[in-house]
């Protein structure tokens, strides 16, 4: 039931990190997939990796701004392999800025890419998965969807709304077939996180705060990528699902 055969996926952000290795445990599962980023060398680092593991990927270089140009970009994604089957909205943005010293300008890209793109895009892209009578969107929350950490109030707050937009677009999409949930991530080893893993005593620290005793390695995400991307979450839609270690647990 997880096996992707014919399936044509699109990650956002998939130059590195969770949107690197989604589109690898993807790739593997049989589907063709598009990897969306800003970063030329990066995204083609992605598509060879998946190539030489015997799939099939393609580049596509771009920037997820909040305006036309996304269309654009929703519109060149489907013209590799076709409709897409499956969205990964796995980019994100975190300024780590305190309250104090957010702007309205770090407020606006923080909630325009983190939670404005994800439905934007989506829905230029549910047209295709309508027509087919299925599809899958997966939107990627966080430990700050429900917790408050320091130097992350516009983070949180687009992390936060991610859980209630992924349960509007299950409202709005899922009786035309279109499975829509969420991934919360933990402490996984991501450019984003690459300042607190590097620190031992917090790496420690955070290890010690999950119920399991450790922090995520990449490969942890594989499962839970397959089976919210495939058949075997058919009957599941408008989630969240923590993977954390249990980290959310204690």
């Amino acid at each position: 039931m997880q096996e992707l055969d014919g399936k044509t996926a699109l990650v956002t952000g998939a130059t590195s990190g969770i949107g690197r290795q989604q589109a690898l445990a993807l790739s593997r599962a049989g589907a063709r997939v598009v990897v969306l980023g800003r970063r030329a060398e990066q995204l083609e680092e992605t598509v060879e990796f998946i190539r030489q593991a015997g799939g099939e990927a393609s580049a596509l270089q771009g920037s997820l701004v909040l305006d036309e140009s996304l269309m654009e970009l929703a519109r060149r994604g489907a013209e590799y392999y076709g409709d897409i089957d499956i969205l990964f909205n796995t980019a994100g943005v975190n300024l780590r800025q305190h309250a104090d010293d957010v702007t309205m300008d770090s407020w606006k890209t923080t909630l325009d890419l983190n939670l404005g793109v994800p439905f934007f895009l989506a829905r230029q892209l549910v047209p295709g998965m309508r027509r087919k009578g299925w599809g899958k969107i997966i939107n990627i929350a966080s430990l700050q969807s429900t917790r408050a950490f320091a130097n992350g109030i516009a983070y949180g707050a687009s992390k936060g709304g991610i859980c209630q937009l992924t349960r509007a677009m299950a409202e709005a999409w899922s009786s035309d077939g279109i499975g829509c949930n969420a991934i919360a991530p933990g402490f996984f080893p991501t450019e984003l996180t690459e300042s607190l893993f590097n620190d031992d005593a917090t790496s420690h620290r955070l290890a010690a705060s999950t119920a399991i005793g450790r922090n995520g390695k990449l490969e942890d995400l594989d499962g839970v990528t397959l089976f919210l991307a495939s058949h075997a979450s058919d009957y599941i839609t408008g989630q969240t699902i923590s993977v954390d270690g249990g980290f959310t647990a204690k």
